[in-house]
């Protein structure tokens, strides 16, 4: 057994590679923070070989937490006796920023008697463009094998692979390669590209130009007004289709299962509990794949750095940065991913401050409570085709309320601490526009939805089946009111009752701090428990039905977009801010400014309404 070290720069395709080494399908993006820990998997051709990838990284001088994590461990490992090889992923789009860290990497690598290899990825770009790479001249001038390939096609991984189980000796250390310090390195790295690299500024002025529309002060403002508009648009435009496809499904099979149930309990349970708990959730699925799906299109096509770019300016207002962002938007997907990438903040203050922001940021687990009560109370208006509906501005309100409340309370922090000054440049790498693939994107969303499933379901089943335990007994579902579960509801009935809701909401909502989405597959078997006469139908439509006045749904709205705190979230903050001050502060913050919140909201919109 050989392991192999996988490094690079960021942007550099080194993540990708990786996967199409491995299989593991690692998340790819094309901006730096979005790796932030190792990861470890084997060949699948050659399964003696394990590969283990690094964050990637600008220098082995860390600036970073993220650096920090990737240098630290990649020196540490140099050491260690099962290492065969370092493989240096470098950009031949972006050779003299590749090599300035390849040279740190064989030097180092040198040091500790390991072999290197150099994989110069992104050929297809250059072939694309004319444009050619001497890797044989590069490979001498350097002393090591360097490989040309593409992650993205496949070509030239074989022999790569070869290289790698079977490559030269390492060469003995050079003395005058110890001594260099990192000016040296920057101008071997920009000799070495001039010589051998790609002639022409054909990518940079193509680059050019797009940036000088996205990033344009007016621009680019109005354009990433847009693209975060249709972000949100079509979790509906998109997934009602499958989400329809979900629900027929659901009942068509309650429809057959149920009726060969001859034991009444079993039957209610199976109604009630899975298609009524189980499957309300399940019905949400589709638009959390349609969610990752565009999110991963504005990863993979290099938008997303100038979109931190654009905000960098509006951040440093609430105590932030442009880098703040990427977290951030992780967060939209989850706050645990987010809370990891928020070590791609060099300075420690605003890191402290992104930790305030992300749990707030409208999560993809609390996308099907927004989902429900969206549908349940804003009427499916559309207009332009489809592109521009009611329900989709709603949602694209709340994500934006969300967004908004974690910049106040930056800001608010911020404020009280007193500016301290910036400790640490905006320095963010503008990767090269690029059109994304959209093989590994639709594997990507699928596979996180099946991970969301995976993770969320059995939660959800539990609950239900407790849910449902408590709500049946002891007059076999007869009456809800006077159910086990009833009694203890209306002990906490008082507590929501100021927002208009019933002890069913309330303890929908208890339920959720176990996981946001358990709020959905709760109701949905309360409201089975309640409804045993009638066929199963949506979730959406139970609550309608139920008399929820139109305040109190606003009210849950703006409730869990401020409530943001789930178990895992709480727990990751503890072991990134290494305490549980931050976390406990956090919770009991957000559940009182979230339930102040939710009762204002209340009052106004019955007040306006009225």
């Amino acid at each position: 057994m050989t392991r192999v070290l996988v490094v690079g720069s960021p942007n550099s395709g080194k993540s990708l590679l990786f996967n199409r080494l491995t299989g593991l399908r690692q998340k790819v993006a094309n901006f730096p923070g979005i790796t932030v820990d190792t990861h470890s998997g084997h060949s699948r051709q050659h399964p003696e070989m394990e590969l283990v990838d690094f964050p990637g990284v600008y220098s082995l001088h860390a600036v970073s937490g993220e650096e920090t994590v990737a240098v630290e461990t990649f020196s540490r490992a140099l050491g260690e006796g099962d290492v065969s090889a370092v493989l240096c992923v470098v950009d031949a789009t972006r050779l003299e920023k590749g090599l300035v860290f390849a040279l740190q990497v064989a030097d180092a690598a040198r040091r500790a008697g390991k072999r290197v290899v150099i994989a110069a990825n992104m050929m297809d770009t250059l072939e694309r463009h004319g444009l050619l790479l001497d890797d044989a001249g590069l490979a001498g001038a350097l002393g090591l094998p360097v490989i040309p390939i593409s992650a993205r096609t496949g070509s030239g991984l074989a022999l790569l692979e070869r290289a790698l189980l079977a490559g030269p000796e390492p060469a003995a250390p050079k003395d005058s390669l110890l001594a260099r310090d990192e000016t040296a390195y920057r101008n071997e790295a920009e000799r070495l590209s001039r010589t051998y690299g790609p002639r022409g500024d054909l990518l940079i002025m193509s680059t050019s130009r797009a940036d000088r529309f996205f990033l344009h002060s007016l621009t680019g403002g109005i354009s990433f007004l847009l693209i975060m508009y249709f972000l949100f648009q079509s979790i509906f435009t998109w997934a009602a289709p499958l989400m329809d496809a979900v629900e027929t499904s659901l009942a068509w099979l309650a429809s057959l299962l149920l009726p060969w149930i001859g034991n009444d309990i079993a039957r209610d349970f199976l109604r009630d509990a899975i298609f009524g708990g189980v499957g309300a959730f399940l019905v949400f699925v589709p638009q959390i794949f349609v969610l990752t799906l565009v999110v991963g299109l504005l990863e993979d096509s290099g938008y997303l750095a100038r979109a931190a770019v654009i905000c960098h300016r509006p951040l440093r207002i609430f105590g932030l940065t442009g880098k703040s962002f990427v977290p951030m938007l992780s967060g939209v997907a989850c706050a645990i991913p987010g809370i990891y990438a928020a070590r791609t903040v060099e300075s420690p203050r605003r890191r402290w401050l992104t930790y305030l922001a992300i749990p707030l940021m409208p999560c993809s687990a609390r996308l099907p409570v927004y989902a429900l009560l969206i549908t349940a109370f804003i009427p499916a208006y559309t207009m332009l085709g489809g592109w521009v509906g009611l329900q989709g501005l709603a949602m694209f309100g709340i994500y934006l309320f969300g967004i908004c409340s974690g910049l106040l309370v930056t800001a608010l922090v911020s404020r009280a601490l007193g500016d301290r000054g910036e400790d640490a440049p905006f320095v963010l790498e503008m990767p090269p526009y690029r059109m994304p693939s959209w093989e590994p994107l639709l594997r990507g969303a699928w596979d996180r939805s099946r991970h969301f499933v995976y993770k969320a379901g059995p939660v959800i089943f539990w609950v239900s089946v407790a849910v449902w335990f408590l709500g049946y007994f002891p007059n076999l579902g007869a009456d809800l009111g006077h159910s086990w579960l009833g009694s203890l509801g209306r002990l906490i009935e008082p507590l929501f009752a100021p927002l208009g809701l019933d002890w069913k909401y309330g303890v929908a909502i208890l339920a959720s701090f176990i996981a946001r989405e358990v709020f959905v597959g709760t109701l949905g078997t309360l409201f089975g428990i309640e409804g045993a006469e009638d066929d199963v139908v949506s979730l959406a439509e139970r609550v309608q039905a139920s008399g929820l006045p139109l305040g109190s749904g606003f009210a849950l709205l703006v409730f869990f977009a401020i409530a943001a705190q789930c178990v895992s979230t709480l727990a990751v903050l503890r072991r990134e801010s290494g305490s549980w001050r931050l976390p406990v502060q956090m919770f009991i913050g957000y559940g009182l400014l979230a339930y102040t919140a939710a009762f204002a909201t209340y009052r106004l919109v019955e007040w306006l309404v009225a």
